[in-house]
């Protein structure tokens, strides 16, 4: 065997062994991240209502909140009910207009309380969400790096028993 193949051999070997290792790793900690975010949403308790949800939320009546797509439509059920409660105004803008009248409207303040607590549930929603898609991402890439890696060690294999 040549100096060129045998040094091809052991770093295709070694990088298919690095990869078999670390791939299933990644998926394992994927799936934990994943169960932690079921977790979380779980101990919320949160659920879609019954009824009078708009169209494309329909689907999800009466279900609990357990999953990062599920977290997502019901931060957009809750960014619906902001826009219809403020009139389409976020919290910035309600706070600017309470500040313009004085700081004394009580119902511009209770306006203002209820964007906050809405437009802060909703942030948290989509924050799982966004875990939710970077779990899908870390079991992708371990499933890739693990195939990659048999990949390697079989042309590794394959040089070996070609010389």
């Amino acid at each position: 065997m040549s100096l060129t193949r045998g040094a091809a051999v052991v770093l295709l070997g070694a990088a298919g062994a690095a990869m078999l290792v670390a791939g299933p790793v990644m998926t394992a900690r994927g799936r934990k991240g994943r169960a932690e975010i079921r977790t979380e949403l779980g101990s919320q308790a949160i659920s879609f209502p019954q009824a009078g949800l708009p169209g494309e939320l329909a689907v999800h009546a009466g279900q609990k909140v357990r999953t990062g797509p599920q977290a997502r439509a019901y931060a957009e059920l809750i960014g619906n009910n902001v826009r219809l409660a403020t009139g389409g105004r976020s919290y910035a803008e309600v706070s600017a207009e309470l500040m313009a009248a004085g700081g004394e409207d009580e119902k511009l303040a209770a306006l203002r309380q209820m964007a906050f607590m809405g437009q802060t549930l909703r942030a948290s929603l989509l924050n799982a969400y966004q875990a939710w898609q970077l779990t899908s991402l870390v079991i992708g890439l371990g499933a890739l790096l693990t195939a990659t890696g048999a990949a390697l060690l079989a042309a590794s294999t394959a040089l070996v028993s070609g010389s």
